[in-house]
């Protein structure tokens, strides 16, 4: 029984999470605040990104699929730290390397955990059933995926290793 209620309180979230994916608002790489209400009616790709990753080029064509489909898709970067000091830099140096290297456009927050005891809490909505309603899941590595579709719910997460230009993807923004 201690040991339980320890745990708990070890990897309880750190604040009340809110009900719906709109009702968050994060801070963004440059200071400003992403407000997830503007959001409304278009589907929400988030990512958990870093610039040391092998994965790093996804940026490139996370890029190409928000210009392609920005009108019905908005695609929110969440770097991230967590893997293996994949994402060393501050929020200002990691935003002059998306700009720079990839060409980033689309929001990006500022660095957060998306694991563990300081994990953020839009990714205890994203991970887990209780608030997103639709399955438990782990960030498992640099770019996962999370889908939402346009009435705020949580429809699909896609693995590390599932390009943003995957048939899969495509399919699934397409729907």
């Amino acid at each position: 029984m201690f040991l339980s209620s320890f745990f708990s309180f070890l990897f309880a979230p750190p604040q009340e999470i809110p009900k719906s994916i709109y009702d968050f608002k994060v801070t963004a790489l440059d200071g400003s605040i992403i407000d997830f209400s503007q959001f409304k009616g278009k589907k929400i790709l988030i990512v958990n990104t870093a610039s040391r990753c092998g994965y790093t080029p996804q940026y490139k064509a996370l890029e190409q699929l928000y210009e392609r489909y920005k009108d019905k898709l908005v695609i929110v970067g969440f770097p991230s730290n967590n893997f293996l000091f994949q994402e060393p830099g501050s929020n200002e140096k990691i935003a002059t390397f998306c700009k720079e290297n990839y060409g980033v456009t689309f929001p990006m927050a500022a660095k957060v955990h998306v694991k563990g005891r300081k994990m953020a809490p839009i990714y205890y909505w994203l991970t887990e059933k209780q608030y997103n309603g639709y399955k438990d899941s782990k960030v498992t590595w640099n770019f996962q995926k999370y889908l939402i579709n346009e009435q705020g719910e949580l429809v699909k997460i896609f693995s590390p290793d599932t390009a943003p230009d995957s048939p899969e993807v495509i399919s699934a923004v397409e729907q």
